[in-house]
């Protein structure tokens, strides 16, 4: 048998899937409305089992068990995605991003009173200026104290670093957020050229310890070995404060990776300059609020789940994403901690906060996880 006629026959099987398809998910329909009018949940577990143990049952080459359980494991989330959208009622997730769409005002503040990380240099100074044009900022130790600060209204935003494209996602952050209550208001993206930065009169020959943040220190690690193993690397919570170690020193053999904005800030010098790794070096930052804010044009939007500790279950996730034809755009995983080989997931979706397939999305999340959190839907600059 030939190739064309092959693939007819291909599309003679496809002309009767896509009309069993259609049936099913008609009935599907009419089962969902049943179950919402007397009150019957829309996932049943056992009756997927059954369902799936039977079509197996049927399977006459049992090479293919496996295949029609991926098929018919999708086909359960395309009918409860199906059913979903027939229902118009309201979630709590859906009604809280519509309250924020409401209230929130159609620009973005030009100045507040924002927590950030560090001391004054610190890049995350830098992302906040570029997001209000007068911020009245707080500085504070550490990322939880940002997290607090937001959450207990002494600031009204709060500036977080979240990714790196070369160094990868600040693992401490995330962890933070599933112990603290916040919206993601406003992202940023800013150039990250690091520097050598050492007193007056310092040469490279001389240094013996280097100071920076962890990030910093991944993002310059090929500098770093090139230096060889005498030189001591000491990790310090941020790199405006790494310079700030060095100007109050006294020493001339130490030196902090920073920037060349702290080196003009702590009357320090660059030795060397753009020593990062790549080039092409970005810093993502969040802006955050103890209230939900979705500004005009939103077109991102994170979130955090929870699934079912169960194989299959974060492609079952996956697959209502790629129903509504919805973009992922990032997806990050972490322990949680206290539950062991349990994940939380952390995800970036590019969609308009305004689609039907968005509104369709959170009324679905809800149902499928253990846990569901809406961190924001916003624009970044």
């Amino acid at each position: 048998m030939g190739l064309e006629e092959l693939r007819q026959r291909i599309d003679a099987a496809d002309s009767r899937l896509v009309e069993a398809f259609k049936e099913r998910m008609q009935v599907s329909a009419e089962i969902g409305k049943y179950k919402l009018e007397h009150g019957i949940p829309l996932v049943d577990p056992k009756r997927e089992r059954e369902v799936l143990n039977k079509i197996v049952a049927m399977a006459d080459e049992p090479e293919l068990s496996s295949y029609y359980r991926v098929l018919y494991s999708l086909l359960f989330e395309l009918s409860r995605s199906y059913q979903n959208k027939l229902n118009k009622s309201n979630d709590e997730a859906f009604s809280q991003i519509a309250e924020a769409i409401e209230n929130t005002p159609k620009m973005f503040p030009k100045t507040a009173r924002v927590a950030c990380q560090g001391v004054e240099g610190a890049y995350s100074t830098i992302a906040c200026e570029k997001l209000f044009k007068s911020p009245d900022i707080m500085y504070l130790g550490n990322f939880e104290g940002v997290f607090k600060a937001v959450e207990t209204g002494m600031c009204e935003y709060g500036i977080l670093p979240i990714e790196n494209s070369t160094a990868g996602s600040v693992r401490k952050v995330y962890d933070l957020m599933l112990s603290h209550h916040f919206y993601i208001v406003r992202g940023t993206r800013i150039k990250i050229n690091h520097c050598l930065i050492a007193a007056s009169g310092t040469e490279l020959n001389q240094i013996k310890e280097i100071y920076s943040h962890e990030q910093a220190l991944n993002q310059c690690s090929e500098f770093l070995r090139s230096l060889g193993s005498d030189v001591k690397v000491v990790e310090v919570e941020n790199t405006a404060i790494a310079a700030s170690m060095v100007a109050q020193s006294g020493r001339s053999d130490v030196a902090a990776i920073s920037s060349h904005r702290c080196a003009e800030l702590y009357g320090l010098k660059s030795i060397a300059s753009n020593i990062q790794d790549n080039g092409n070096n970005h810093t993502r930052f969040i802006c955050i609020s103890r209230k939900p804010e979705i500004f005009p044009g939103a077109s991102k939007t994170s979130i955090m789940m929870i699934l079912s500790h169960r194989p299959g279950a974060l492609y079952k996730m996956l697959a209502r994403f790629y129903a509504l034809d919805i973009n992922v755009v990032k997806l990050e995983s972490r322990p949680i901690p206290d539950r062991d080989f349990e994940f939380m997931f952390y995800f970036d979706i590019e969609t308009s906060v305004y689609s039907e397939e968005f509104v369709q999305l959170i009324r679905e999340l809800s149902d499928g996880t253990e846990e569901f959190y809406y961190l924001g839907s916003y624009n970044e600059v």
